[in-house]
């Protein structure tokens, strides 16, 4: 598997590249923003893992360049912890958002679901259920009366729950794919996220499994 690091940190550079290069991943590193849509554009990578504070360009102004031409899966990696920057992210079609300082560990986890999710093609990126037609690419949710309001997160549930269609994900499980490092301590949150989709989208086919979790069921 093929990754581009787009980091300007030498050091924090250095230190992914070398971890996932022992994992046994073929690894580049781009150190500004031109230099990484140069190589995105002379190369083909399996993921690209793009810091947002970036000399030259951003790495949002890199991000919605890429996705005017590739669905290539990218992983944001920054220090920045707002909202603004993180629903900017999702708004240029990122797969995921890493917030520093993180484990190695998890965002290894990370980067392993994203090419999993991309080898199985088993899920559209339009999910269809009764009146509700979500878009997984573009974080937006209509019914019958028009657009619904969703948050990038409750959509990122969603897609994670319908790429398991059928199997029970527990709440730790969820906690892990979609908020890494930045896990809430109670694992209360998922249930607010899951009463969210539920009562937003009148979703009667997500199921509670009693003191383990929660799974998707619905007709094929």
């Amino acid at each position: 598997m093929k990754l581009l690091v787009v980091e300007d940190d030498r050091d924090t550079s250095d230190g992914i590249c070398e971890y996932f290069k022992v994992a046994g991943y073929e690894v580049t590193a781009a150190y500004d923003g031109e230099n990484a849509l140069e190589l995105a554009g002379l190369y083909s990578y399996d993921l690209i893992l793009l810091d947002v504070m970036l000399p030259k360009l951003t790495g949002l102004a890199v991000l919605y360049e890429l996705r005017k031409s590739s669905n290539v899966p990218v992983i944001m990696l920054t220090a920045i912890g707002d909202e603004y920057t993180q629903v900017a992210s999702f708004d240029g079609m990122a797969d995921d958002y890493v917030t520093k300082p993180f484990s190695i560990v998890l965002l290894e986890k990370r980067v392993k679901a994203l090419l999993r999710r991309g080898k199985s093609g088993d899920i559209s990126c339009l999910w269809r259920h009764k009146d509700v037609t979500v878009d997984f690419a573009g974080f937006t949710a209509e019914g019958k009366n028009g657009l619904i309001d969703v948050t990038p997160r409750e959509v990122m549930l969603l897609r994670l729950l319908a790429e398991h269609r059928g199997k029970v994900l527990t709440r730790e499980r969820i906690l892990d794919e979609l908020w890494g490092e930045d896990r809430p301590v109670f694992d209360r949150t998922v249930d607010s996220h899951i009463k969210n989709l539920r009562k937003k989208l009148n979703l009667d086919c997500i199921v509670t499994i009693t003191g383990v979790g929660y799974k998707l069921e619905e007709e094929r």
